[in-house]
């Protein structure tokens, strides 16, 4: 987990309680998994339609007989 141990982390959670609260520390903790949440939730939606787009992109047959690899002459 980031290198960080139990020591690490127990350091960091009293330095937010000493900063944020008591009262006030549940809430960003609330924020801050939903947040988290939500970003693995768009993280694997766009593994999901990122293979599906290759694999369509692979399928589409060149249009005008062109390549793209060439340009026409004038």
């Amino acid at each position: 987990m980031f290198g960080l141990g139990v020591p690490e982390l127990l350091l960091i959670l009293v330095i937010a309680l000493v900063v944020f609260g008591p009262g006030k520390l549940p809430s960003i903790g609330a924020a801050l998994g939903k947040s988290m949440r939500e970003f693995k939730d768009a993280v694997n939606a766009v593994e999901t339609i990122e293979p599906a787009e290759a694999k369509n992109e692979t399928q589409e047959p060149e249009k005008n007989g062109q390549t793209g690899s060439a340009a026409p002459k004038a």
